[in-house]
């Protein structure tokens, strides 16, 4: 990480600090230089490593729209991925997700003066990061410092006396820190084109590598965090430990103390994950045999729906623990009203920051109680291009019985999920059953998370569906069921519809509210987006490459 980053995060001071409430976040400073130097005990070690991932790698820096991680990053997953459009300016928001060009059921086309791609690339300099301008700044500055302050934690773990069993605690600290370092190296390896490899404190590199040898690392380091937790022999030092790490605050519904099986499966979710965003299974047109000429990835191989099948095979189960987040009154992660996507889309379209998007409710199934349950026509928004729409969030639901809430901004009553769930392992169940012919099988997975999430609507495993039939409806039911989680875009890109339409990309039979006010239900969308970002301008300037791998993504 080049050490600009570092100098600029000791900007961001902690609003909560050492002072922290000790049943809220426990973190201390991980940016202030003294801070490791004097951790000598479990409590200081807990803070530190505690305050690099949620500080360092949720909070820090992320002030600009919302005030977390989960509503910048993840904002501009469910920006790209056509989820929510935006009116305000900050950080190109209402700009960035534009498509290229849409044309409407009367053939009329809409044509964007600015495509989606230029308008990055101009942004991507250090005088628009400075201005607020600059979409690829922010997941980059939290994964490096994330993965940075982990850097650190590692180095200190064998330094420190431990009470109980000292083998236990230490394998399960440096299961965090691996298991961590393995997220931010998947975050990164997942949306930027290139990346920095950099596994010990206070090292600095010019030597950038593919996002495949990133997503690589983040495996490498997943599998580090499952081998420590077999080192774990005594279970209360464990939960001891892991308690402390995850907020209190955290540790309700789906959150909580993991048990070390339970920890396992959620990194193999998270290991199927990077195979799965991080390849192309075109589904355009309804067509499963579409393909994508121009792309900085290859297409899923039989070798790789195996794979994803049997790490998902033991990945998260229905009642593991996962890792969530909730927000507080102070001394928060995320505020409850502006932390979260959901929270800043949630409310009246015509007040809200983000604006649901027409092509997100087109997924709902008739007479899905997650539809009836969670949206509304309240107003009407009306825009050029995609943004117009007639939808919005209830807040906190509508109070129906066991059905999932998308949006709710009292305070604690959001859950957030921050790495795997579930659902999300389900569906890749099903992907790859349907994907490698067994999709009766898939398709029972799928109806287990509509069940999950009280959907209430008939099964479909049992209805014959052929392959683009079964596609379809996982394609409808990821959009639902995974929305806000920050996997939005990573669909889109691997199913081909960033892609231009050119190079065999695009979406079809889209709902499309034009600015006339005119409902079109056949609107095809030519996106045109990058599918993995140039690395900012903040590293690759002032940390110019010293090896063959291009910053600028070459593709485009």
């Amino acid at each position: 990480m080049n050490r600009i980053h570092f100098h600029t995060l000791i900007l961001f001071l902690l609003a909560f600090g050492l002072t922290a409430c000790k049943d809220q976040l426990d973190v201390g400073n991980p940016n202030a230089p003294t801070v490791a130097g004097n951790v000598t005990d479990e409590s200081g070690l807990v803070s530190f490593a505690q305050g690099a991932v949620y500080i360092n790698g949720f909070v820090n820096g992320d002030g600009w729209l919302g005030n977390s991680y989960f509503s910048l990053p993840y904002g501009y997953s469910e920006l790209l991925g056509d989820v929510v459009g935006a009116q305000a300016s900050n950080q190109l928001v209402s700009t960035l997700s534009i498509p290229d060009y849409v044309t409407l059921d009367n053939g009329q086309k809409l044509a964007n003066s600015s495509p989606s791609i230029g308008q990055i690339r101009a942004n991507n300099t250090r005088a628009q990061t400075g201005s607020g301008y600059n979409p690829t700044y922010y997941q980059w500055l939290n994964m490096m410092a994330m993965n940075s302050s982990l850097n650190s934690v590692l180095k200190l773990i064998d330094k420190i006396s431990y009470s109980g069993d000292a083998a236990s605690k230490v394998a399960t600290f440096k299961a965090w820190a691996y298991f961590w370092k393995g997220y931010a190296y998947a975050s990164i390896g997942s949306m930027y084109y290139a990346g920095l490899i950099i596994d010990e404190e206070g090292k600095t590199s010019s030597e950038y590598v593919t996002h495949d040898a990133i997503i690589e690392r983040s495996n490498y380091y997943l599998n580090e965090a499952a081998t420590a937790l077999g080192a774990v022999k005594t279970t209360a030092d464990y939960e001891e430990v892991l308690g402390r790490l995850i907020p209190s605050f955290s540790q309700v519904g789906n959150g909580g103390v993991l048990t070390t099986d339970m920890w396992k499966r959620n990194i193999n979710t998270l290991l199927a994950r990077n195979i799965l965003v991080n390849k192309l299974a075109p589904f355009v047109n309804k067509n499963p045999s579409a393909t994508i000429t121009k792309s900085s990835t290859t297409a899923m191989s039989t070798a790789d729906w195996n794979a994803v099948l049997t790490l998902a095979t033991n990945g998260i189960k229905k009642g593991d623990y996962v890792f969530t987040g909730r927000s507080t009154s102070s001394n928060y992660l995320f505020s409850a009203s502006g932390g979260t996507v959901a929270s800043l889309t949630t409310g009246t379209n015509t007040s809200s920051t983000f604006k649901l998007s027409e092509r997100f409710v087109q997924n709902f199934k008739t007479g899905d109680k997650r539809l009836t349950n969670n949206f509304e026509q309240t107003g009407t928004y009306l825009d050029e291009m995609t943004f117009g729409t007639r939808w919005s969030i209830v807040d906190g639901g509508k109070g129906a019985a066991g059905v999932y809430v998308y949006g709710n901004r009292t305070v604690g009553a959001y859950e957030l999920y921050i790495a795997g769930s579930y659902e999300e392992n389900a569906l890749m169940l099903a992907e790859a059953n349907i994907r490698l012919g067994k999709i009766s099988t898939g398709l029972a997975f799928l109806d287990d998370v509509r069940s999950y999430q009280g959907a209430g609507i008939a099964t479909v495993a049992d209805k014959n569906l052929v392959l683009a039939d079964a596609l379809q409806e996982l394609v409808q039911e990821r959009r639902v069921a995974l929305v806000f989680r920050g996997l939005s875009f990573y669909d889109s890109r691997r199913w081909g519809w960033t892609y231009d339409i050119a190079n065999g990309g695009g979406s079809y039979n889209n709902t499309v509210l034009s600015s006339s006010g005119t409902v079109n239900t056949k609107a095809v969308i030519n996106y045109n987006f990058l599918d993995y970002w140039d690395i900012p301008a903040d590293e690759s300037s002032l940390n110019p490459t010293t090896s063959s791998v291009p910053t600028k993504n070459p593709n485009f």
